[in-house]
């Protein structure tokens, strides 16, 4: 008998640990755990929380009921925990409701740095208080603490759909900006998050990028050339990007997007002259097709700058004489002249070449802005 109980008090005292062990049970109240995550450019925002319903687990209607009975205004004793009568709501059930944020953002206008939070609120009937405390582990809000708090900011609650379960959503989201809202029973509460600097998250992004395998392409970048141009940002990087992308040691490649990408980000850094060399490179390479000269004179119109945008049009004729674009360029460069006569000549040659019902239409409707007199864009 002593030889065997050795062996199995032995193994018992090994099995220990693995016993001691919690098993995965239900939430506490049934309040599933849930999360919502958003990307606001390249910042990702999570909420996690623990979503309590307007019906008690034992199926009490609560309806009319949350929000100053079961959910106290202001700050209240929970009678548990070390928060004493300053003890705010958790934003949901059972352990910290979280916000993590992976960069810097702006909340309600104040700074929130990159990092992950508990997530707490005071409502108010008229104003609620967002609570971000560096505590992001403790259970629920018992042991808050208000020298833990990274920022506090003030939103307004607003009526909204019936909401059973508690739910967080983003519910407005731009490329900068988006708007949360916690939404429970008949109550939203919305507030805004920022990416103050998203454009220039995106430009050290893509420089990174270019110093891996997407920098062997020239179309990554005139992509990143273009991308400084139409965001106005980092002006002179966006021109070493577009000249890189034409004679770049890698993937360098003289072409009319890398050229016409060229001279506009010249341009942008003030040097016009060198612009105007480099456009007409592009618009003469042999690489250059109808299409590519007609669009680029447009934008050139579209940007009230003429005598350059007529220039180019023109320099269709040359190259891709009698075609359907062609015709179109003409048309458009004499109309931006005021040669009615020869705007309508030539956009009457493009309505016969129109390759389809849409290309027609539009030609139509060309004539009859010119027809009447009125600028064509």
């Amino acid at each position: 008998m002593k030889r065997f109980l050795t062996p199995c008090l032995t193994l018992l005292a090994l099995a220990s640990p693995a016993i001691s062990q919690s098993l995965t049970l239900p939430p506490s109240g049934d309040n599933q755990h849930s999360e919502v995550s958003q990307q606001i450019g390249l910042v990702s925002v999570e909420i996690t929380y623990n979503s309590p319903n307007v019906h008690a687990p034992d199926g009490t209607d609560r309806k009319g009921k949350i929000w100053g009975e079961l959910v106290p205004y202001g700050l209240v004793n929970l009678g548990f925990g070390s928060c004493g009568d300053q003890c705010p709501w958790r934003g949901g059930s059972n352990q910290n409701t979280t916000f993590a944020v992976d960069h810097d953002v702006v909340v309600q206008g104040k700074p929130l740095a990159a990092g992950t939070y508990g997530l707490h609120f005071i409502p108010g009937k008229e104003e609620w208080t967002i609570v971000f405390s560096h505590n992001s582990t403790a259970w629920g809000s018992f042991f808050y603490d208000a020298k833990e708090d990274a920022l506090r900011v003030t939103a307004k609650p607003v009526e909204s759909a019936y909401r059973e379960f508690l739910t967080y959503e983003f519910v407005d989201r731009q490329p900068a900006t988006a708007t949360v809202e916690m939404e429970w029973e008949n109550l939203a509460l919305p507030w805004k998050i920022e990416v103050p600097n998203a454009d220039q998250l995106y430009v050290d992004n893509i420089r990174r990028e270019l110093q891996n395998s997407q920098g062997f392409t020239w179309q990554n970048w005139a992509a990143a050339a273009n991308f400084c141009l139409s965001h106005k940002i980092d002006l002179a990087q966006g021109l070493a990007w577009a000249q890189a992308a034409v004679d770049g040691p890698i993937a360098g490649q003289a072409n009319f997007t890398t050229l016409s990408t060229l001279a506009a980000l010249q341009e942008a850094n003030g040097q016009v002259a060198e612009s105007a060399k480099t456009l007409d490179l592009a618009i003469n390479h042999p690489a250059a097709g109808a299409f590519d000269i007609h669009n680029a004179g447009r934008q050139l119109l579209a940007a009230k700058k003429t005598a350059l945008g007529i220039k180019v049009l023109e320099t269709n004729g040359k190259r891709f004489p009698g075609v359907w674009p062609t015709e179109v360029s003409l048309g458009r460069a004499s109309a931006a002249a005021g040669k009615k006569d020869d705007a309508l000549r030539h956009l009457k040659a493009a309505l016969t070449q129109a390759p389809d019902e849409a290309a027609k239409k539009n030609v139509e409707n060309l004539i009859a802005k010119v027809e009447k007199g009125e600028a064509i864009d």
